[in-house]
């Protein structure tokens, strides 16, 4: 058994699929900085003092003493239906499938350059029809 998952982990997908993972996570934490403190605070300052975390719609009783923030109803178990929240991550998830995307079309388009150069060059239609002409004539 040792030696089965051993001969798995050596195989090349499984630490091409580690590395993504990792720097997928660390991708993600990069565009999550990138939306709370960049994006959001612009789009805030546009729209007159916006900041999405802030909007939400208790659902349940506060208790006495509560604070009114987000966290604090939240640490209290108060339901709450954070929608601003759900904005906040709905961009961060548009960001990161964006530059995703990005990323893949390139990649793509190298490699299709690549297989263009090191494919042998077909040869024309005129070319064709030379040599099927000479190997009639022979």
């Amino acid at each position: 058994m040792f030696e089965e998952f051993k001969a798995f982990i050596n195989r090349g997908n499984v630490l091409d699929l580690a590395v993504g993972v990792i720097i997928g996570a660390a991708f993600g934490t990069i565009v999550k900085s990138l939306t709370d403190d960049v994006i959001m605070p612009v789009i805030g300052a546009i729209f007159g003092g916006l900041d999405f975390s802030r909007y939400y719609l208790v659902l349940g009783s506060v208790p006495a003493g509560t604070s009114d923030t987000l966290a604090a109803l939240r640490e209290a178990k108060v339901p709450v239906f954070a929608y601003g929240a759900f904005v906040t991550a709905v961009v961060n998830f548009l960001i990161l499938a964006f530059v995703i995307f990005l990323i893949v079309r390139q990649a793509n388009r190298l490699f299709q350059r690549h297989k263009e150069e090191t494919a042998p060059a077909a040869p024309t239609e005129v070319e064709l029809l030379t040599e099927i002409r000479d190997a009639l004539k022979k």
